[in-house]
C-alpha cells in the first residue's frame, strides 16, 4: 500500500473518531494549533522535533502526517535526511527501520507533487 493511501486510510479513522469523541478532538486540535502558532521557533523546525519524535515512538502515521507538514513548511530533502539521522542516533537499529519509512514517505510525496 502506498504512503498516500495509508494517509488517506488513516485520516479517515481520525474522521470517524472526531464524530466519536468530538470534544477530546477538538481538544487536541487546540493543543495543535496553539503549539504551532506560538513560540520562538517556525513551524518548521517544530516540524522537525515532531518528526524526529515520531521516527523516535515508531509511530508511522505520525511520521506520514509529519513528512507532509515538513514538505508544507518548507523543509528540504537534505533537512529531513538530517533530522533522520539524529532519529536514527537516538533509537538505534529500530530508529533506522521508520527512518527509512519517513525518507520513502517524503520520496512518495514529492513525485506526486512533480
Amino acid at each position: 500500500m502506498s504512503y498516500k493511501a495509508k494517509m488517506d486510510e488513516m485520516r479517515g479513522e481520525l474522521r470517524a473518531l472526531n464524530k466519536t469523541a468530538p470534544a477530546a478532538m477538538q481538544g487536541f486540535g487546540t493543543l495543535s494549533k496553539a503549539v504551532k502558532e506560538n513560540g520562538v521557533l517556525s513551524l518548521k523546525e517544530k516540524e522537525f522535533v515532531a518528526l524526529g519524535m515520531s521516527v523516535v515512538l515508531r509511530c508511522e502515521p505520525c511520521i506520514m502526517f509529519h513528512v507532509e507538514a515538513l514538505m508544507k513548511a518548507g523543509g528540504t530533502r537534505e533537512e529531513l535526511a538530517d533530522v533522520l539521522a539524529m532519529a536514527v542516533q537516538m533509537a538505534g537499529g529500530p530508529g533506522m527501520m521508520y527512518a527509512g519509512h519517513a525518507l520513502g514517505c517524503w520520496d512518495e510525496l514529492a513525485a506526486q507533487q512533480g
